[in-house]
C-alpha cells in the first residue's frame, strides 16, 4: 500500500489542517472492526449508524459528540463469577469508535433494539447558508420598504 506524506502540506498551506489530517486518519488502517456497523442514507439529509453491540445493556454505552466527532464507546463492566466458556463466539470486549460528522450533521437520537444501537443523524443547514433565489430586475415593492425602513 502506499502512503503519501502530507507534511509539506502542513506547512505551506493555512486552513487546510483538517483536511490534510482526514487525509492522513484514512491512510490507516487503524479504525477497529469490532463491533462491526452500517451507515445507511434513510432519506435526503437523513443518516443512520446500526452498531451491533450484543450483550452491552445501555448503561455500558457512551455516545458523544464534540464539533465535528461522534464517539461511541463501550465499557464491559468485569463479570462478577469466573464462567467456563466451552466455545466464546460472542465478543464482550471494550470498544470505541470515532466518526467524523460533516458540516451541519448533528445526531438527532439513538435507539437501543435487540442488541442493535441505531444512531439517527441529520444534516440540518442553517437558513443564512441555505440557497435563495434572486429576481433579475424583478419588480419586489415589499423587499424594498423592508429595507428602507432598516435604514431610517
Amino acid at each position: 500500500m502506499r502512503t503519501f506524506d502530507f507534511t509539506p502540506l502542513y506547512r505551506s498551506a493555512i486552513g487546510f489542517d483538517r483536511l490534510a489530517q482526514l487525509f492522513d486518519d484514512a491512510q490507516r488502517d487503524a479504525q477497529p472492526s469490532y463491533p462491526p456497523y452500517n451507515i445507511e442514507l434513510v432519506g435526503e439529509d437523513q443518516y443512520r449508524i446500526t452498531m451491533a453491540v450484543a450483550g452491552f445493556d445501555r448503561s455500558e454505552i457512551d455516545i458523544e459528540t464534540e464539533r465535528d466527532t461522534l464517539k461511541i464507546t463501550g465499557r464491559k463492566q468485569a463479570e462478577q463469577a469466573a464462567r467456563n466458556f466451552l466455545h466464546r463466539g460472542i465478543a464482550s470486549r471494550n470498544f470505541e469508535h470515532t466518526f467524523q460528522l460533516a458540516d451541519h450533521v448533528h445526531v438527532v437520537g439513538a435507539k437501543l433494539d435487540n442488541g442493535l444501537l441505531n444512531i439517527e443523524l441529520k444534516r440540518e443547514i442553517p437558513e443564512a447558508l441555505k440557497p435563495r433565489k434572486i429576481a433579475i430586475d424583478g419588480d419586489v415593492p415589499g423587499n424594498v420598504q423592508v429595507l428602507e425602513q432598516k435604514a431610517a
